[in-house]
């Protein structure tokens, strides 16, 4: 079955409003507090499902995330194989500046539990037709590489939080980095764009790049092509979320055309949607939502 397989996190978001970010010995009001649902990976399936992809989400959360399960069931995602936990939800909480910028604190949870039978289960099915996803919030990532290679699948990698985990997995594995500026220096040194994609591209040649750049757009390189993407300017009210939109939307698009110009296009335009709305899971917008907004900027 073509579907996207996502080992990923979820998470419980406390969203706190704030004038600018805390400084070190700062006590701060905040001028607004919401609860969200979050996690990459959470944020990720929703966003491959909005996008019209088949995906299951393998991970777990505890008792006090169990709203979050039902939410991915509502919104079209499988969770057979989301396990449910002693171990408290991961937690998140997020500062969010009155510009949309936000700084963001993670407490792993049940994100960090041992997932190895989670893992084995979703891909004992697989035909080599799946996409693994992956972020770096889950505990059990090299199994699932190594697992899902063995099986023929091919493994994207939102190498996001970058820290030394992500970066001593065996990345020789990964087809697909999806990396933005910050994470795409701590992997390579490098600073400029197609600096960071080159130095990707001369240890790990087999693989794609998809770099994030923000207001600036987005680049895909391979050996044999190099494309880009520009963002779509529109007022941001919270930035929280739009990576991992435009991660799921790329993906599903890509699995379901083929046609890698597509999905930059559209995961572009999900990302552009996402910033107008508070919330990561909460701002994820329709594929109708989407392809509207791509034939008002056509017309």
């Amino acid at each position: 079955m073509s579907q996207i397989i996502n080992y990923g996190s979820c998470c419980i978001d406390h969203v706190f409003q704030i004038p600018h970010f805390v400084r070190a010995g700062e006590t701060l009001s905040s001028t607004g507090y919401a609860i969200f649902p979050g996690g990459k990976g959470l944020n990720q399936s929703i966003a491959v499902a909005e996008a019209g992809c088949a995906v299951t989400h393998v991970g777990a959360v505890g008792e006090d995330g169990r709203w979050l399960a039902e939410l991915m069931t509502a919104r079209g995602v499988n969770i057979t194989h989301l396990g449910i936990t002693n171990t408290p939800t991961g937690q998140a909480i997020l500062q969010i500046d009155p510009s949309g910028e936000n700084a963001i604190i993670i407490l792993g949870g049940a994100n960090l539990a041992a997932h190895e039978h989670l893992i084995d289960a979703a891909l004992n099915d697989a035909t080599g037709d799946e996409i693994l996803l992956i972020q770096n919030e889950t505990s059990g990532n090299e199994a699932a590489i190594r697992q899902a290679k063995a099986k023929g699948l091919q493994v994207a990698f939102n190498m996001a939080p970058m820290n030394a985990n992500a970066r001593a997995l065996p990345l020789a594995l990964i087809d697909y980095f999806i990396i933005n500026e910050t994470e795409g220096e701590a992997l390579t040194g490098k600073t400029e764009p197609s600096e960071i994609c080159d130095a990707v591209l001369d240890q790990y040649p087999h693989s794609a790049v998809v770099l994030t750049l923000g207001p600036a757009g987005v680049l895909f390189r391979t050996a044999e092509r190099n494309l880009s993407q520009p963002a779509y300017p529109v007022e941001t009210v919270d930035t929280t979320g739009a990576g991992d939109t435009f991660t799921g939307y790329f993906l599903a698009t890509l699995m379901k055309t083929q046609q890698v110009e597509l999905a930059l296009q559209t995961a572009a335009a999900a990302a552009a949607l996402s910033v107008t709305q508070p919330g990561a899971a909460t701002s994820i917008p329709t594929l109708h939502d989407v392809n509207q907004f791509l034939a008002t900027r056509a017309s």
